[in-house]
């Protein structure tokens, strides 16, 4: 698990975690020409009188392969507010018409609404263990020798266990959204290798999920489609920042 000692270590791993969201998602400006994260979060389709999602989920039923009825029934999840619902549809509906991007642009804001999603949830999780458990974050593992002469209030042993948990679960979540988003950018930049703006939002996303090789891949990608981007400055900037990460860890 990532967050095996988070009680030692739970506030400097948010400090992290802000960092990388501030750098990452800020730094080149959110609704640039190339259309930042955020313009792309969800892109609801508000089309009236189409069929209702009862209607939609039995023509699902009826004929599993019948890709039209999986995107009917997300389009009328969406309008009907259950917007997390429609993953799952349209995740299939790409499946059954892989060549259309426009519906697979779609299922990665939908996938990056859900990692913020978890991602506040996490944040909370985190600042309710600092506010009612502030010791724990900087207490010794319980596991450990001195944890154990010490000991824990049993209250806050399991206000600790509570927060830690929603904690965990948020951020496995929050990973595992960034991650399939990922994945489906990817499909994407395949089929529109020479979209400056897919390249951009691929890198972003990736760095999102903590994928530092896809991330700088697509920047220079990008650097390589649009040269003089009002934005490809900082895009080098961040390249060299990115690199210098890992380049540690691959020279040792």
């Amino acid at each position: 698990m990532f967050f095996p000692k988070l009680r030692a270590r739970a506030k400097w791993v948010f400090v992290m975690l802000a960092i990388v969201f501030a750098s990452s998602f800020v730094l080149f400006g959110v609704g640039t020409g190339f259309g930042g994260l955020q313009d792309i979060l969800l892109q609801e389709r508000a089309v009236g009188g189409g069929p209702s999602v009862d209607t939609a989920r039995e023509r699902t039923q009826d004929n599993p392969k019948d890709a039209q009825a999986w995107r009917d029934l997300a389009t009328a999840l969406q309008n009907s507010g259950d917007v997390e619902d429609s993953v799952q549809p349209l995740s299939r509906y790409v499946q059954l018409r892989p060549n259309d991007v426009d519906a697979k642009r779609e299922l990665a804001g939908l996938y990056l609404r859900r990692a913020d999603r978890f991602r506040t949830e996490a944040q909370i999780a985190q600042a309710q263990l600092q506010d009612e458990v502030p010791g724990s974050i900087f207490q010794p593992s319980a596991s450990s020798k001195v944890g154990q002469a010490l000991g824990q209030d049993p209250l806050e042993e399991a206000l600790s266990t509570r927060y830690n948990g929603r904690l965990n679960t948020a951020f496995t979540a929050m990973s595992s959204a960034y991650t399939r988003a990922v994945a489906v950018y990817k499909q994407i930049a395949r089929a529109q290798p020479n979209d400056p703006a897919v390249q951009f939002e691929l890198a972003q996303t990736a760095e999102a999920a903590s994928d530092v090789p896809t991330a700088v891949a697509a920047y220079k990608k990008f650097l390589v489609l649009a040269p003089e981007d009002a934005n490809a400055e900082a895009v080098r900037q961040r390249v060299k920042q990115l690199q210098a990460t890992v380049a540690p860890a691959s020279g040792g």
